[in-house]
């Protein structure tokens, strides 16, 4: 007569499986707000920067009840579908195009190593290009309104912090005058625990940080019309 399913392991598959059951488990992260309001009112914008997770950057009336009207993804492994009336594009089996409801970017950062140099630098200014855009006024662009923006990445802890503590400094100089005294705000007002600032935002992310905040203002101050 056949045994149960754990009586038929063999010895080598029931110790490792013992193994796995009585290992000590990795502490999980904190659960965060699903979304954060991190500066209101920027003084040149006029607009209110948010951070989320993904749970928070996929809840449409969520983002609607709080005015963000432009989502700024930063994660490379993380995408969304905000397209409610989707046209099926004909050579492409089941895909789909079509205006969104939210106006999306996408920067494609890997949380860590990987990244190019200069990818910090292009999420800078692709975040001030979502502030900056003038859409025209044509039924192609019909996502023209200018509220709210969210920056997310996968868990609102490590990518999105770099970002935006990065545009904070250097857009609020006066206020920032480091990019350490940014990141502290962001960890603040993102409600990140101490015990998780290790890593939030990853220490790569903070250096990549801090070497595009230099090119940055080399860049900005040749562009810069005297």
């Amino acid at each position: 007569m056949t045994g149960s399913g754990s009586e038929r392991l063999a010895p080598a598959e029931k110790n490792m499986q013992e193994l796995q059951t009585n290992s000590p488990q990795a502490p999980e992260d904190c659960q965060l707000p699903k979304l954060s309001l991190i500066y209101k009112r920027h003084p040149t914008y006029g607009v209110d920067l948010y951070i989320s997770g993904k749970e928070g950057a996929a809840d449409l009336e969520l983002l609607h009840s709080n005015g963000i009207t432009t989502v700024i993804n930063c994660a490379v492994n993380l995408d969304f579908n905000y397209v409610r009336q989707p046209q099926v594009v004909s050579d492409h089996q089941g895909s789909v195009y079509g205006p969104g409801e939210i106006r999306y970017y996408k920067i494609g950062l890997i949380d860590g190593a990987g990244n190019p140099e200069t990818q910090m630098v292009a999420a800078h200014y692709i975040l001030r290009a979502a502030l900056e855009q003038v859409l025209p006024d044509k039924p192609s662009y019909p996502r023209r309104e200018r509220g709210n923006v969210l920056i997310n990445c996968r868990g609102g802890r490590s990518r999105s912090v770099a970002v935006v503590a990065l545009f904070l400094h250097l857009t609020l100089p006066d206020e920032f005058a480091t990019l350490d005294a940014a990141i502290a705000h962001v960890r603040k007002h993102r409600e990140l625990p101490e015990n998780e600032w290790f890593k939030a935002p990853k220490p790569v992310l903070a250096d990549a940080a801090r070497r595009a905040a230099d090119w940055i203002c080399m860049v900005d101050s040749v562009a810069r019309p005297s």
